[in-house]
């Protein structure tokens, strides 16, 4: 593994009801939940609960999923996954924020959840958390395959 892909990554499911966190070691090995928060909330909650994982973690990168249609185009979803990932990489200057795609990936979580146990009203809070792992060790594969990061790299204002 090079140098350019060793450090804590970061794995986001932005949904509209929730935004699950995942992050990785350094090594890139294992990707964990970190946790869900309701984007719903004040954005200004939404910041310091991402900027407060941000500060624990010390993320190289952070993955946020790109939401397309099975046959890849881009619909509502992904526009907004555009701006939120502006935002992101806006806010958390000067952290690196790259696009992935994230097709089927809560159908995966939920399909993990529920082989290890967990009833769908028990999955809820942790569903988006589970995506977010999934986004992330997608990503962590890429990384492996390609020796480069992975995604589209997004540009905040001002970084550009």
């Amino acid at each position: 593994m090079t140098d350019d892909l060793v450090g804590v990554r970061l794995g986001i499911d932005w949904g509209v009801a929730r935004i699950g966190v995942a992050a990785c070691d350094a090594a890139g090995v294992l990707a964990f939940p970190v946790e869900t928060i309701s984007p719903a909330q004040d954005a200004r909650v939404v910041r310091d609960r991402l900027g407060a994982i941000i500060d624990e973690h010390a993320p190289v990168v952070a993955y946020l999923g790109l939401p397309r249609h099975l046959k890849g185009a881009e619909g509502e979803s992904a526009a907004k996954a555009r701006g939120q990932a502006r935002w992101l990489a806006t806010a958390f200057a000067p952290l690196e924020v790259r696009l992935v795609d994230e097709r089927m990936t809560t159908v995966s979580a939920t399909r993990q959840l529920r082989e290890a146990g967990r009833s769908a009203k028990s999955q809820r809070g942790v569903i988006d958390q589970a995506a977010a792992v999934a986004i992330l060790n997608h990503a962590l594969d890429t990384e492996r395959l390609t020796g480069a990061r992975a995604g589209e790299r997004i540009e905040g204002k001002g970084n550009q």
